[in-house]
């Protein structure tokens, strides 16, 4: 990965259009990119640190859409 884009995060209007499977679904693969980024970057193999913050600002965009729906993913 080399830029923020080639994570393929959801848009913020992708992602109202949701229901709650598709939330979990969404928060799931995102939490497993960035504990995959996480190790790389222990493993001192990742040069891209900004990828992290990235994905920690998607996953709260995710919970907080996902509220407003109603839905809670705890």
């Amino acid at each position: 990965m080399k830029a923020i884009k080639d994570l393929k995060l959801k848009q913020i209007e992708d992602l109202r259009k949701m229901d709650a499977k598709g939330f979990k679904a969404e928060l799931e693969s995102t939490a497993k990119k960035l504990f995959e980024l996480k190790m790389k970057k222990q493993l001192n193999e990742m040069k891209q640190t900004h990828l992290i913050t990235a994905l920690r600002k998607h996953i709260a965009v995710i919970k907080t859409v996902a509220l407003e729906q109603g839905v809670n993913l705890g």
